[in-house]
């Protein structure tokens, strides 16, 4: 992670130290925008405006906070945002092909492999709600602890907990419709 040298280099208007940040966290803030839009040409455009967004407010980012979590936040309520914008909720459409492919084939001979089960889960994903698809993203698929992702979302403890449980249960329950066990 980040050293806090470079973040005071930022702080202080240094554009080399925030482009050592930029490299550092692009991936990060890239993963999480493209599952929680599930399109990777907003997911690009939430990483940009991402970072257009930490660097005007590097500023007022307080130390004593981990780094990780506030870049985060930016990023998850940047993807909100857009979800709440454009309503957003369709997966990836190789994702809803393989999906389908899934779906349509009753042969109980026929084993999911990692992939095919990836990109179902990540296309019952898209079919949650927006507070749901990012508590279960954040909690799942970033390995956040659930204190983080309350900071994160400013969601309280049973609200974190209410939603991550809804979304867990859609997609146990999708997932036996498809004769996973």
């Amino acid at each position: 992670m980040i050293d806090q040298h470079v973040i005071q280099q930022c702080q202080q208007g240094d554009q080399s130290a925030f482009r050592s940040i930029v490299n550092d966290y692009q991936r990060l803030v890239f993963s999480i925008a493209l599952r929680m839009l599930c399109d990777e040409e907003g997911a690009k455009d939430a990483v940009q405006a991402t970072f257009i967004k930490v660097w005007q407010n590097i500023r007022s980012y307080d130390l004593k906070y981990k780094f990780q979590t506030w870049i985060y936040t930016i990023a998850v309520r940047i993807c909100l945002d857009e979800l709440k914008r454009t309503n957003r909720l369709d997966p990836m459409p190789e994702d809803e092909a393989r999906f389908a492919e899934y779906a349509d084939d009753v042969s109980p001979q026929k084993q999911m492999e990692n992939g095919e089960l990836v990109s179902v889960i990540k296309t019952l994903t898209c079919r949650l709600s927006p507070k749901q698809r990012m508590v279960f993203t954040l909690i799942y698929l970033e390995n956040l602890e659930s204190s983080e992702v309350q900071q994160i979302t400013g969601m309280n403890a049973d609200q974190v907990k209410s939603n991550l449980s809804l979304a867990k249960k859609y997609i146990k329950e999708q997932l036996k419709l498809l004769g996973y066990e």
